[in-house]
């Protein structure tokens, strides 16, 4: 959705590394805010963004206005069932279909044979690598590893919302999360237990709410009380009005 950071242009080098064409879009969606949430408000730093895809070597960027975008009576959503049901999806009703919806008509018009998607929202790329499967769409969804800062941060568009003392006590959800990691790698297999372990350290940040940890499963997304299989340990917290999401992969 534009303000891009180094974890979107890291998307754009892989992308310019594994294919002969490489066409970004920026889109601000409005399918996929909530009527209490900052759609008008989000980031638009348009020209500087379109300079550092022209920096980075990206062919093509597209860059539709809602209303030539979507016509006036759309009436056609996407959905992927039940992936929604947990981590932001409880909390954001209509959310991922506002997503797949975009995505879908993004992948329609572009006609594109590989897709690229960063791991911070992993719940968003799981919902679409679902999609793709599940409408037999003809290209490969790949999931970046997200990028920090050096403290840890998550990169966000979002953290520009942040004031400085914001942004050293957002830290420590990666603290939080690289704790519990270090808990599983050990043998630590019982969901509570690592939720537990970054609860502990995201409360020492003093948020103003902790919206939800969760242990889920990386194919359905349902929460798991023992890590049998592949998993998503994932967070959202919320400092003051900016609400910050992150998560690690649990194999």
């Amino acid at each position: 959705m534009g303000a891009l950071h180094e974890g979107h242009m890291r998307l754009m080098h892989a992308s310019l590394a594994e294919n002969t064409f490489t066409l970004a879009s920026i889109f601000v969606n409005p399918l996929q805010f909530g009527p209490q949430e900052d759609f008008q408000r989000y980031p638009r730093p348009f020209d500087a963004d379109r300079e550092k895809l022209a920096e980075a070597g990206v062919h093509a960027l597209f860059a539709p206005e809602p209303s030539h975008f979507y016509e006036p009576d759309h009436r056609t959503f996407c959905e992927v069932r039940d992936l929604d049901r947990h981590l932001c999806g409880a909390s954001r009703s209509g959310h991922f279909s506002g997503v797949c919806t975009v995505v879908l008509k993004l992948f329609q018009l572009a006609q594109c044979h590989h897709s690229y998607f960063g791991q911070k929202d992993i719940q968003q790329a799981l919902i679409l690598r679902r999609m793709v499967r599940d409408l037999s769409l003809d290209q490969e969804l790949h999931i970046v590893e997200t990028i920090r800062e050096p403290s840890g941060l998550a990169l966000s568009s979002r953290n520009r919302y942040l004031d400085e003392g914001e942004r050293n006590r957002a830290a420590y959800l990666s603290r939080g999360l690289f704790a519990a990691e270090k808990s599983y790698a050990a043998g630590e297999k019982n969901a509570e237990k690592l939720k537990d372990c970054v609860r502990t350290l995201v409360l020492a940040a003093y948020p103003t709410r902790i919206e939800y940890i969760e242990c889920v499963d990386q194919d359905g997304l349902a929460p798991l009380p023992y890590l049998d299989r592949p998993a998503v340990l994932a967070l959202a917290v919320h400092f003051g009005k900016t609400r910050l999401i992150d998560n690690i992969l649990l194999p």
